[in-house]
């Protein structure tokens, strides 16, 4: 017999709840799109998670999520999404900080914190307080900024290539061959004079391709080395100038040493 999952639990009442619950620590309570969000204060955070956990069956750590607002003091944010699977519910809890503070762990409340910490500190650069394997996960060796700061450049700092004179890979600065700020958005090069296939839809034509034609047959249009090749008669033709076809008779094909 199939069982169907158990509907989510509704929202009512659980901003109220939880918010006295996390008590003075808590900073801002936000409740939109079917979720709710707590911001708590970043010194408290190891409590409030341990007391969501304990007291409130809040009992999984789904993600650890760094979000970047370059324009605030407090330039970041450090999201943990929490699962109940006694009440089938989510809640999402945060902190601020900036490059310098540092958050405190919480992989003493859940080991899969690590990694997760991991992952936030190589794309944000986030500190955390606590963790003993605080190191890049995502990104390789020798990478330079943290990728998902909006202030981080698409192109990066360092490019990697193998070094035949070295014989091992070496990190350069990025050497743009092409400056994609004035790239031409109509045609894939610059500086063309004439119509590229596909430009037709801004306002041109695109020729028509021109067949290769030639009008000797001996022609191959690949220069005159090909030309004598292809002019020498083939093995074919030879075998066939050798050897005569054989003579028919009445009787039908002559045979070898008759009709002399």
């Amino acid at each position: 017999m199939a069982h169907s999952a158990p509907a989510i639990s509704s929202n009512t009442g659980v901003a109220a709840k939880l918010g006295k619950a996390i008590g003075a620590a808590l900073l801002d309570t936000v409740e939109a799109y079917g979720e709710i969000s707590f911001t708590v204060e970043r010194s408290k955070l190891a409590t409030v998670l341990d007391k969501l956990r304990d007291k409130h069956e809040y009992q999984q750590l789904v993600e650890i999520a760094g979000v970047d607002y370059p324009d605030r003091p407090e330039r970041f944010e450090v999201c943990y999404h929490l699962l109940s699977l006694t009440r089938n519910h989510r809640i999402r809890v945060k902190v601020s900080t900036d490059e310098d503070s540092p958050v405190p762990s919480v992989t003493h409340i859940w080991e899969v914190a690590g990694w997760l910490e991991r992952e936030v500190f190589d794309m944000y650069g986030d500190l955390f307080d606590g963790n003993t394997d605080l190191r890049r996960i995502l990104t390789d060796y020798g990478f330079q900024g943290h990728p998902f700061r909006k202030d981080f450049p698409l192109t990066g700092y360092v490019e990697m290539r193998y070094s035949e004179e070295a014989k091992r890979v070496v990190y350069e600065p990025v050497k743009l061959a092409q400056d994609f700020r004035s790239f031409d958005f109509m045609s894939p090069w610059e500086g063309a004079d004439y119509i590229l296939p596909g430009d037709e839809k801004v306002g041109g034509e695109a020729p028509p391709p021109t067949p290769k034609t030639t009008e000797d047959k001996d022609d191959t249009g690949a220069g005159d080395k090909a030309n004598k090749e292809a002019a020498k008669p083939s093995k074919r033709d030879e075998a066939d100038v050798e050897t005569p076809a054989p003579k028919r008779t009445k009787s039908g094909t002559q045979k070898k040493g008759e009709g002399k």
